[in-house]
């Protein structure tokens, strides 16, 4: 079949490679500003409604009122350690999962390596330094030297407050209760088998613990 050359391409879409190329390009540009202004107008909402800079709260630590200014990301841990300066709350693997930095939040054990201070505002933190001090220990302050129920002592505090956490809902825990109760406290030296011993006497109020 001869060329038929008196037929040019149709080009009265006016429509080019070049052009739709274009097109495509101005559309997107549109919708991506179009994007990134409601981006903006979301985090300024964000914003209005969740302040990045410090922001006051107050809270009662062993029953003394503490107040101060904290960034939203501060940690309850923080804010004792740093801020007020009850560094008998040890921050270990700072993920939660070793219970040094344990402290009672209204009664309840809590790691506070894992909790914002301002998620405590209002409310009653406990620290190792508020269950008793070197001249007045607490009972179970009291077994836990006299069972021995520690070798670095790092975990020690956490242990004890979560050990007091158990006493003070639990005066009466059976052997199943104090494991569960400590079972979030790491102790890398092993010094288990004294921890449970210092409950168990602090719960039946021996001046001597038995040890395992």
């Amino acid at each position: 079949m001869a060329d038929d050359k008196s037929h040019p391409p149709d080009r009265t879409s006016g429509v080019t490679r070049r052009g739709l190329i274009k097109g495509i390009a101005t559309a997107v540009t549109a919708a991506s500003a179009g994007a990134t202004a409601l981006l903006v107008e979301t985090r300024h909402e964000l914003e209005a409604a969740n302040p990045s800079g410090p922001m006051p709260v107050s809270i009662a630590v062993n029953g003394v009122a503490r107040t101060g200014s904290f960034e939203p990301r501060t940690t309850l841990a923080e804010a004792l350690r740093d801020s007020w300066g009850l560094t008998g709350t040890k921050v270990g693997c700072d993920r939660g999962a070793c219970g040094a930095c344990t402290v009672l939040l209204d009664g309840l054990a809590v790691n506070s390596c894992l909790m914002l201070v301002h998620d405590a505002d209002g409310r009653k933190v406990t620290t190792v330094e508020g269950l008793g001090s070197p001249e007045a220990m607490a009972p179970i302050q009291k077994a836990f030297v006299e069972a021995d129920a520690l070798q670095c002592g790092f975990c020690t505090p956490g242990m004890v407050v979560s050990c007091a956490g158990l006493l003070a809902k639990n005066p009466s825990p059976s052997a199943y209760d104090v494991k569960e109760a400590v079972a979030g406290n790491l102790c890398r030296c092993g010094t288990y088998t004294g921890v449970f011993a210092a409950c168990e006497a602090a719960a039946q109020g021996k001046p001597e613990v038995t040890r395992g």
